[in-house]
């Protein structure tokens, strides 16, 4: 074979891509074949079956089985939502990739019914591919790229070697990556003039690179838009091949010719042929590689950047990130799955199917952590914690789905979506445990009982605990909420006597029912104040009667004024909140003023309130 053309494979230990674990997020699926996720904000997981179903949790989504053809390598293989697909005013069609009945490779498109389920009655056949002399190498894969045209890829056309010649044939669609345009006007599908193929009468239009063998599957890398090909062997070695984001296609991978960096047939030339980036032999039980994506989520900073691909039959998984001219190549973990697809949620997280198994995992990191400055007052957003008040723990592996999961009863659950804290070894009660737009935190109650001075946080996730963060407890560290207020400006939140929300805006002069007015009194929602009478048990809301007042002194500012306190304690009716009324100062000039408050000798960051003139008779 001789010369590898300039690509260097390194092999490099695992913890240049740090330590990564498989945690199981979902179960009782019948052979998934392929994740996706719809692009909408948070979405849910879309699980293709191979039989012919695709489910989000555990709701039906579409079911085809009626038409599909399985299984082995047949079945339905993938789904795919065009840019601008939404419930809500978006596309409402999706596409779909699977063998029929007759065995033949069938691209479809679906649409959406009044309940927002797939519609079975819907379909649009927009291309079929005889594929019913071998039942193998049906490809698989249905992406849409960041061009917008739909990217396909098909196998060789099955058996061994390929006895169709389809692979190097650029006038068959078997063995091929096709780049169609479903979304224009044309019908079934345009071509896109950019094709390399178009105005050739040797080859098909829709052939956007060739030579593959059988390319379950590819992805484009969110960020730098290049493209990783996954590409199954024939009995030696399994292949990435690398296209970069400036290619104007018409790559020759070089199937039949070669397998790998290796000849299949003897004497094969490597002239215009692209090499793939990475191979791996059949050793260690690796039988099929399985394409994945490269990383771009928050939860495994030293994987940023790389290629997660795994092997069917040893469970194996890898990291593979450019270097320069080389390439680095380590084994992250050996999941015992046969992974037969992986899916990446809408904040970049991977996940991956167990296909015999039935069951969906994501990787996280070997345990949680923190980020820098990550357990604040969750109020002020800034540290130091009081004991009984609110607190928020940021970091990363803390949570294995996306969105919030709140607690919905009190007292409060000592542990909530696979996710515990303790400080000082005793557990805190949760209120919330989020994964929104790439940022994970945990919203807890510091216990009552913690003592003063440097104390031990841990967080457990998946049933993995964290290292211990050390964090400073005082008796008091007052913080106010705020809201964003018109104009993206920061605000305290305030509310009337009566509980009409306030402080929205600011009024120079006269009257505005948005401000508060000099010798009204308005409520302030606050954490951090201190010790208190009738303290309620760690968890437990506070009682109205008799009211939990602060022990310590609280006081309030605003615009450099003394404000009469008339109350400041726990907050009835909630856990860990603090509650300040007061009496805005007479003669306070309308505009906006900073407000502070003291509890326990600490000053917290101010707040903005804005007032007005004097109130209305």
């Amino acid at each position: 074979m001789g010369s590898l053309r300039g690509v260097l494979l390194l092999t490099v230990c695992a913890s240049a891509f740090g330590q990564v674990r498989a945690v199981k997020v979902a179960g009782g699926y019948a052979q998934p074949s392929a994740i996706a996720v719809d692009g909408n904000a948070a979405s849910a997981l879309y699980v293709v079956e191979q039989q012919g179903r695709i489910r989000t949790g555990q709701s039906v989504f579409l079911d085809i089985s009626d038409r599909v053809g399985c299984c082995g390598e047949r079945g339905l293989l993938n789904i795919a939502f065009p840019p601008g697909f939404g419930l809500d005013g978006g596309k409402r069609h999706f596409y779909l990739y699977y063998t029929d009945r007759a065995g033949d490779v069938t691209v479809s498109r679906f649409r959406l019914n009044e309940a927002n389920a797939g519609d079975p009655g819907s379909e649009t056949v927009l291309l079929k591919l005889p594929h019913r002399e071998y039942a193998n190498h049906n490809g698989g894969s249905l992406v849409f790229g960041p061009d917008g045209f739909l990217y396909i890829g098909t196998g060789d056309g099955g058996g061994g070697g390929d006895p169709l010649g389809n692979a190097q044939n650029r006038l068959s669609l078997l063995g091929k990556l096709l780049r169609i345009d479903v979304e224009g006007p044309d019908t079934p599908y345009g071509i896109p003039a950019s094709n390399p193929f178009v105005a050739r009468s040797d080859a098909r239009p829709e052939v956007w690179a060739y030579g593959l063998r059988n390319p379950w599957r590819f992805s484009f890398d969110a960020e730098t838009r290049d493209l990783y090909i996954a590409d199954v062997g024939q009995s030696a070695y399994e292949e990435i091949n690398f296209q970069g984001a400036g290619s104007p296609g018409g790559e020759n991978y070089g199937w039949p010719h070669m397998e790998g960096m290796h000849c299949y047939q003897a004497g094969c030339s490597q002239t215009g042929v692209t090499l793939p980036v990475a191979e791996y032999g059949r050793g260690s039980g690796d039988c099929s590689v399985t394409g994945g994506y490269v990383y771009r989520g928050t939860r495994m900073p030293d994987l940023r950047g790389a290629y997660i691909y795994g092997d069917y039959c040893s469970g194996r998984i890898w990291a593979l990130r450019r270097n320069g001219a080389a390439w680095q190549n380590a084994l992250l973990l050996s999941s015992q799955a046969n992974i037969s697809t992986f899916g990446v949620d809408s904040a970049g997280e991977l996940y991956f199917a167990h296909h015999n198994g039935g069951d969906i995992y994501t990787l996280m990191p070997a345990a949680p952590g923190v980020s820098a400055g990550g357990v604040v007052n969750a109020a002020s957003f800034d540290a130091p914690i009081s004991p009984g008040s609110l607190a928020t723990f940021f970091g990363n592996g803390l949570s294995t789905a996306l969105g919030i999961a709140g607690a919905l009863r009190t007292p409060l659950p000592a542990a909530l979506a696979d996710a515990q804290v303790k400080v000082n070894g005793v557990t805190a009660p949760l209120i919330a445990v989020a994964n929104v737009g790439g940022q994970e935190q945990i919203n807890f109650q510091v216990p009552w009982d913690t003592a003063p001075g440097q104390a031990q946080l841990t967080v457990t996730a998946a049933g993995v605990e964290s290292a211990p963060v050390q964090v400073e407890v005082v008796p008091a560290a007052p913080g106010l909420f705020e809201f964003d207020a018109a104009g993206g400006a920061k605000r305290a939140a305030a509310l009337r006597s009566d509980y009409r929300v306030i402080n929205t805006a600011v009024c120079e002069t006269g009257v505005c029912d948005e401000v508060a007015h000099p010798g009204e009194v308005i409520l302030l929602y606050a954490t951090g104040l201190g010790e208190v009478e009738n303290q309620p048990p760690d968890g437990n809301p506070a009682a109205a009667s008799p009211v939990a007042k602060t022990r310590n002194d609280t006081t309030v500012t605003i615009g450099g004024m003394n404000a009469t306190v008339l109350y400041a304690g726990l907050a009835p009716g909630f856990v860990g909140l603090y509650q300040i009324n007061l009496e805005v100062p007479r003669g306070l000039p309308p505009g906006t003023h900073e407000l502070k408050v003291t509890a326990g000798g600490r000053t917290g960051k101010p707040a903005i309130l804005g007032v007005g003139g004097p109130a209305a008779p």
